[in-house]
């Protein structure tokens, strides 16, 4: 018989395996707002590339303030969940605005993104029903999925002739409803949703099609509403999930956005909304603001794309080679760990702030550097990163 003891020793081992692996995640910490510059605790100053921070507003000077102008007005928790008496008029704001913006009836909003896909599906589908993902989708999704009891089917990353092949099987089995699901952006490779040949194969089907937007809200498509207006299918998806901790300020909170009826069941029955606290004040404020911004100007969203243009081809000519696209997510490939790790760390030296990602969170064999472009970087700091990328990469071997 195991004993506590032995339960410990376990997961000793376990830990060990993950170093000896060359898999272990450290975190640095830093000391300032996020931004494109950053201070370590170390005393480094360095560039920022890692932080989900698209729009450059975790730190804006007015998203600052809506957010000190709401702890005044309405104080700094609800200390509740929202049917009991933790919705203010902030809250009902927020989702107004967050359908507009959407382009949908009605939204919901949730502690965190997490939360919103944990809570999406066990409430919407059941035994008689049929979800299908792409195999790339984020694990709050496949969590989320694991929760309910519909038959799943999954398909091959951005594959339409394999969708449909999951479409025709779930028809055959007699599946009553059937709901696509996919994130919009996949968040390791940067690749988008193909959402308007995905909208034109379920309608065919009949079947519903959802989206998370959590790496598009704010700055994909022409007023940034995000991989629906990219696409081209606005007002036309079902479901759409999203976060308040990326582009849209950066602090946290997520959304789920659709059709009146989906939203008010879920607000019956989804746990995660019904067993966790609001959405804090301050949070919710500066969300409001966040949106004021984007529906003023696409400038924030006009310099992100220059960025990015202007980092995919300039990391491409210095000779690494890079998952194609136009997002500002730029997964610079590796392929090792412990080659990802070393040039995590030799970067962190020449002052740029930049982490590898290996297994579990992208296959083995696919080590990177992700980088994350914002508007918040000026040319001279990207340039000043290429440029450490570069005499890094040499000194590895990484690049000729």
């Amino acid at each position: 018989m195991t004993t506590r003891d032995d339960f410990y020793a376990h997961l000793q081992a376990e830990l060990a395996g993950i170093r000896e692996a060359g898999l272990y995640k450290t975190e640095r910490v830093i000391t300032t707002p996020q931004g494109a510059r950053v201070h370590t605790q170390d005393g480094r100053d360095v560039i920022n590339l890692c932080a989900n921070n698209y729009l450059g507003l975790s730190s804006h000077p007015a998203v600052i303030e809506a957010a000190h102008e709401a702890l005044r007005t309405h104080g700094y928790g609800l200390s509740s969940v929202r049917f009991i008496c933790g919705t203010q008029d902030l809250h009902k704001t927020l989702e107004q605005r967050l359908s507009k913006f959407l382009g949908t009836e009605d939204t919901i909003l949730y502690a965190a993104a997490f939360d919103a896909n944990g809570g999406l599906f066990e409430p919407l589908l059941g035994e008689q029903d049929a979800v299908i993902s792409d195999e790339l989708n984020h694990a709050s999704i496949i969590d989320g999925i694991r929760l309910c009891k519909a038959k799943r089917y999954r398909y091959k990353h951005n594959d339409m002739a394999d969708l449909e092949r999951c479409l025709e099987e779930a028809k055959a089995a007699g599946a009553r409803f059937t709901l696509v699901f996919t994130d919009g952006v996949f968040s390791m490779d940067g690749s988008i949703a193909q959402l308007d040949k995905m909208r034109e194969i379920t309608n065919r089907y009949g079947a519903l099609l959802g989206i998370d937007e959590c790496h598009a809200s704010g700055f994909m498509g022409e007023k940034g509403r995000g991989t629906h207006e990219y696409r081209g299918v606005l007002g036309q998806i079902d479901i759409i999930t999203g976060t308040l901790g990326k582009a849209l300020g950066g602090a946290s909170g997520g959304f789920t956005s659709g059709r009146k009826e989906v939203i008010e069941l879920l607000r019956q029955r989804s746990r995660p909304y019904l067993f966790s606290n609001t959405v804090a004040p301050s949070i919710v404020g500066a969300s409001i603001a966040v949106l004021d911004l984007l529906e003023a100007s696409t400038a924030l969203r006009d310099k992100l794309e220059a960025n990015t243009l202007y980092f995919r081809s300039a990391i491409q000519s210095a000779g690494f080679d890079i998952k194609p696209g136009t997002h500002p997510i730029v997964p610079i490939m590796v392929y090792d760990a412990v080659k990802a790790q070393a040039l995590s760390a030799r970067l962190l030296e020449l002052g740029v702030y930049a982490v590898g990602f290996f297994f579990p969170v992208v296959p083995k064999g696919q080590a990177r550097i992700r980088v994350q472009v914002s508007a918040g970087h000026e040319r001279a700091q990207l340039e000043q990163a290429v440029a450490a990328f570069t005499q890094a990469g040499r000194e590895l071997g990484l690049i000729a």
